[in-house]
């Protein structure tokens, strides 16, 4: 991202940023806190040099899963000894192979709180030599929380009659924990799904541009509904749901959806004011502090109303406010000058671009506020949070930006950061570039974890499969902390597909 844009991200002071924080903490947080013939050879596993089980060993312990449910004794012990071995050996094989975490991301669904389906879902995963599992906890507006046990405003993942007090995002955790699998919930962040524009009074909540617009009308499915991450009550919302996950005590929090609305076409480059998402109260409340003196925020206003300011505004405002010198606003350093301003028409080319970059910038603030105050409890707790993003989310085109507006090279290097690299091209070139972007942004520390889409021993005309693109990472190895892969969906499609589209009874 150009310096320039970021001047004014870094132009407010220390000191008042830091009674701006206080302020909101005092705010967010006055809310509460929370069988022996079955086997053939010794229970030893067998783990090749990519850390995945042998067949044997994965068919093994199925089959003793699978007798364990019909209520033999003795398969239960067996299996059981047999999940902490290849715990053991998979952890043991993970502390000297690259990459030292490898982990995958899940959905779970209601049909998984049946008897025997965690088990087999993450048997799975240490099989193929995993350590890590990002659980989906907050998606498409509901929230991996048992009903009975569900103070936010989402509803809950599993809703059927009788089930109100299984929790299957604590299941999850415990069991992946008796496998050696740190499990994570991964959440959508700014993305509060549909079920959250239903709520009357959260109306204001929700991000809208500047042609009258909210996600919902610029995104395909029609099921996002990205917020104001200025408004307060978007921000009390989600602060009460990552108490609640943190209440199951996961090994780590990922936030996904940091940015904004991915849109199609020419909209996909915003260009101009009305494409941004300023125009609800909250944004525009919080714009305008940014204001030094009166000029600046008489052409702020005009701006935002127009997408432009003439030399006959800027003309008009010096004559309002004669006792004022420059324009000023957060992070502005104007021009040296005489005693006397410059005519409006020399000025206005500098304070058309300078005011654009005010409004992408104060954009992307909010977004890097609002991961602030969602990572804040999960650092307060010793555990890792991190952010998902896309590589390309951030570009400059022209004199447009890319319409994510997601300003990951300005992330916190005290979070991990999970790079989508879901490039695709003929070859894992392309894929390799964008992890290299991202390396070179990053500062030194910085955890990153790129993501990769695909399957094992699979390849498609765009996307390769999962050895290749993780051979294409090797030469990145030592800036590189690990790899995940999306998804379980992709690798096991059938099992998720039954899974997703069974009935509960």
């Amino acid at each position: 991202m150009p310096v320039n844009l970021y001047i004014y991200l870094v132009g407010i002071s220390h000191r008042s940023a830091k009674l701006l924080w206080q302020r909101l903490w005092v705010v967010v947080f006055s809310s509460s806190l929370l069988l022996p013939n079955l086997i053939s050879q010794p229970a030893q596993a067998q783990v090749n040099q990519d850390c995945k089980l042998s067949n044997t060993a994965a068919q093994t312990k199925e089959k003793l899963r699978l007798s364990a449910l019909k209520g033999d004794r003795d398969a239960q012990s067996q299996y059981q000894k047999l999940v902490r071995q290849h715990a053991q050996d998979v952890q043991k094989c993970r502390s000297r192979t690259w990459p030292k975490i490898q982990a995958v991301w899940v959905r779970l669904y209601p049909c998984d709180i049946q008897p025997g389906i965690i088990d087999q879902i993450m048997d799975r995963m240490v099989n193929r030599g995993y350590n890590q599992i990002y659980v989906e906890t907050f998606y498409d507006g509901q929230v991996l929380l048992p009903a009975a046990d569900n103070p936010t405003v989402w509803p809950s993942v599993i809703r059927t009659p009788g089930t109100e007090k299984i929790d299957l995002l604590a299941l999850a955790i415990q069991k992946g924990r008796e496998r050696g699998l740190k499990v994570y919930s991964w959440m959508y962040t700014a993305n509060f799904g549909y079920n959250y524009a239903k709520i009357p009074d959260r109306e204001p909540a929700i991000a809208r541009n500047g042609k009258g617009q909210t996600s919902l009308y610029v995104v395909d499915n029609g099921s996002q509904v990205f917020i104001d991450p200025y408004n307060m009550q978007a921000k009390r919302d989600y602060f009460e749901m990552v108490q609640q996950v943190l209440r199951r005590r996961p090994d780590g929090l990922l936030f996904d959806y940091v940015r904004y609305p991915r849109q199609a076409g020419t909209d996909s480059i915003a260009t101009k004011v009305t494409d941004l998402w300023l125009f609800t109260p909250a944004t525009q409340e919080a714009l305008f502090k940014r204001a030094l003196n009166t000029k600046g925020l008489d052409l702020m206003r005009r701006f935002l109303s127009k997408g432009y300011v003439t030399a006959g505004d800027i003309d008009e405002v010096d004559k309002l406010y004669p006792q004022e010198g420059e324009p000023m606003w957060q992070g502005r350093v104007p021009p040296p000058q005489d005693k006397a301003l410059l005519p409006a028409t020399n000025r206005q080319p500098t304070l058309q671009v300078e005011l654009w970059q005010l409004m992408v910038a104060h954009a992307m603030q909010g977004i890097l506020d609002f991961v602030a105050l969602a990572s804040y409890p999960v650092q307060q707790l010793g555990i890792p949070a991190g952010v998902v993003f896309f590589p390309d989310g951030n570009q400059m085109v022209g004199q447009g930006y890319d319409s994510r507006l997601q300003p990951w090279d300005r992330f916190p290097s005290n979070l991990q950061w999970h790079a989508m690299a879901y490039a695709t091209c003929s070859d894992v070139s392309c894929i390799a570039d964008q992890v290299q972007r991202v390396i070179s942004a990053a500062k030194p520390g910085t955890k990153i974890i790129p993501a990769l889409a695909g399957a094992w021993g699979q390849s498609t005309s765009t996307r390769p499969s999962l050895e290749a693109q993780m051979q294409a990472l090797r030469k990145y190895a030592p800036q590189l902390a690990g790899v995940s892969h999306f998804a379980y969906s992709w690798q096991y499609p059938e099992n998720d597909s039954d899974r997703k589209f069974c009935r509960l009874r």
